[in-house]
């Protein structure tokens, strides 16, 4: 097919990707789900259309939903680890520029996939064979990675031995807490479905909007913050050598997540800091942008690499939506995403400038507690909206978890373990005794 003939489409999932990452805990794969479920969409678009309008989608999203944890600290799980230091860049009146770096990342990364495709289709899957053996033990390292990260924190303001003690443990215990709560929360609601089961396939969505969305905006209305005035700048205080170690960082990790079960881009992005030894925000925000980028799009490009005489490796939610409609058939297909992927990149990030500059005239303008209660309204409609009245029981439920790393200055990652530990379980084949002894089979 002509890929002139797909651009419109490519422009119009762009521009809805883009509104809908506006909107606070609404995902991309929930929009994605309700357009394939509830309307004939996939039958009204010729060939090759409806992969393309599905990647503009997941590359929007990935570029544009870095807002909503920016300027509302309203992040998805992919998005957590850019909330404080974006938080930071707002305060000091340099919240665009966040913006502008998290963008900057996310090219990198497009770039970096463009170029890295030949090694996606040869390498990729040959290290997925290599790794699907050793997820266990792999998923096991990460969940140590996660508590070990707690490490204590004495401020020495205490005068007693035992209060030092207290104190330095305090952050810690609540982390390793949080860790606990969220793996219990997440044997239950994914061996024991709450959610009614004409909605289950979003069963997960209502718990991340507690553990993530919801406490870091009731921290914003209870805080009196006072949001100062934004420079929308013209350039930016970054050099190609910090933009690269950025990128590639980024890059490293949202790879690492996009070949892992369970992994997310802010997890692969976070380790990733760690192993380069990042210490400077700017190459922090460039690799979280950079991360989720490579784990949502080349998670989803991987559906179309040519897989050991498969055509279809199915890694991430908008992979396994697609495939009852559609299944690429030659190498062709692959190039035209990579097409689509370039397209889509460069209208997101001109959306992210204009949207980035539309919200901040909002925040500045109404009152930032206003702002954020409206937040928590929309939150909870949608999870209303889209799971029911109990789905928001269990957001209530997530939340009471998801406030224990806000209030107590522990890492908000330690929330990932509602996956992490219910995989880890199935990868060691005790899962089963875990749910017998919880009397849940």
């Amino acid at each position: 097919m002509d890929f002139l003939i797909l651009i419109p489409y490519i422009l119009l999932g762009t521009l809805m990707a883009g509104l809908v990452s506006l909107i606070p805990a609404l995902h991309i794969f929930n929009l994605a789900g309700f357009i394939l479920l509830y309307f004939k969409f996939p039958q009204l678009l010729p060939g090759n259309a409806l992969p393309a309008f599905m990647m503009s989608l997941v590359v929007s999203w990935s570029i544009i939903n870095t807002i909503p944890a920016l300027f509302l600290g309203a992040p998805d799980e992919s998005a957590m680890f850019i909330v404080l230091p974006g938080q930071k860049y707002m305060m000091l009146g340099k919240g665009y520029e966040a913006a502008v770096l998290s963008g900057v990342g996310a090219l990198g990364a497009i770039i970096v996939l463009g170029i890295g495709s030949p090694v996606i289709l040869k390498l990729f899957p040959k290290i997925r064979w290599l790794l699907i053996p050793h997820m266990g033990w792999i998923l096991l390292l990460i969940c140590a990675y996660i508590i070990m990260g707690e490490w204590p924190k004495a401020t020495l303001r205490p005068k007693t031995k035992w209060g030092r003690f207290i104190d330095g443990w305090k952050s810690s215990a609540a982390g390793i807490l949080t860790f606990i709560l969220a793996g219990l929360l997440g044997i239950f609601i994914l061996n024991k479905p709450f959610i009614p089961i004409e909605r289950a396939f979003q069963n997960i969505m209502p718990a991340f909007v507690g553990l993530y969305a919801v406490p870091w905006v009731i921290t914003n209305i209870i805080s009196k913050t006072e949001i100062p005035k934004q420079n929308i700048c013209t350039s930016i205080d970054l050099d190609y050598k910090l933009a690269i170690r950025g990128t590639f960082a980024g890059v490293l990790g949202g790879s690492f997540a996009a070949l892992l079960p369970i992994i997310t881009g802010g997890i692969g992005g976070l380790i990733a800091g760690h192993a380069t030894a990042q210490r400077d925000d700017r190459l922090f925000i460039i690799s979280q942008g950079a991360s989720k980028t490579t784990y949502y799009v080349g998670g989803f490009l991987l559906f179309f690499v040519p897989y050991f005489g498969m055509y279809h490796l199915r890694r991430g939610g908008m992979a396994w939506m697609l495939s009852p409609f559609y299944v690429p058939r030659t190498i062709g297909d692959y190039f035209i995403i990579l097409a689509t992927i370039a397209l889509s990149a460069g209208f997101a990030f001109f959306l992210l400038l204009r949207f980035s500059r539309f919200v901040i005239k909002v925040i500045t303008k109404f009152d930032y507690r206003l702002i954020s209660l409206f937040t928590v309204v929309i939150l909870f409609a949608i999870v209303l909206t889209i799971t029911g009245l109990r789905g928001i029981f269990i957001t209530v439920v997530a939340t009471g978890i998801g406030l224990i790393p806000v209030l107590f200055h522990s890492r908000r990652m330690n929330c990932m373990a509602i996956l992490l530990v219910h995989m880890t379980l199935s990868m060691f084949g005790v899962e089963t005794a875990v749910l017998k002894f919880f009397h849940l089979i």
